[in-house]
């Protein structure tokens, strides 16, 4: 009996230092990638600021045959596109759009909502801009998900890296 008491105080007290070590981990994870794309501003922002022309260049829907759903307006604040892939539903929903800047709230069944905030900067002296693609995941307070926005960085960075990729293919070849 004093075997199991033992072993009870031993779980007890790692799952309580867990938790303690995973308050200190913060509970925002912002991963950040860029693209220079050889275009105007205008040009790439008019691809941006549309949500119905990220089935253009976005590869979850170029690659995979889903069924977009798309708001009335797809160009201001509120507009949104709706799919089911994965067993799951999904929605981009624009938050705000401003001159040069698009942001994007991606709520998935099951995950945290990721705000996603793309702007498009030039560069001096040139007909080229640079694309940032900055993405915010909040985390909950469980001790799981803040040891696992550890690697978040790691298991999402490729992702956007690809999607830029695929925007500057697209714009470049208009």
């Amino acid at each position: 009996m004093s075997k199991i008491k033992g072993f009870l105080f031993a779980v007890t007290g790692l799952f309580i230092m867990v938790t303690l070590v995973s308050l200190l981990i913060p509970s925002k994870v912002t991963v950040t990638r860029g693209e220079v794309v050889n275009a105007s501003g205008a040009r790439v922002f008019s691809e941006i600021a549309n949500i119905r022309h990220w089935q253009n260049w976005q590869p979850v829907f170029k690659e995979t045959p889903v069924k977009l759903s798309f708001s009335n307006d797809s160009t201001v604040a509120g507009s949104y596109c709706q799919w089911e892939g994965r067993g799951r539903k999904n929605k981009l929903q624009f938050i705000s759009v401003t001159e040069n800047q698009v942001t994007v709230s991606l709520t998935s069944t099951g995950d945290n909502e990721v705000i996603n905030t793309i702007s498009v900067l030039p560069l001096a002296d040139s007909n080229r801009v640079q694309v940032e693609w900055r993405a915010v995941t909040k985390l909950n307070w469980y001790p799981w998900e803040k040891f696992y926005g550890i690697f978040v960085e790691k298991l999402t960075g490729s992702g956007y890296e690809t999607i830029l990729k695929s925007l500057k293919t697209y714009v470049e070849g208009l």
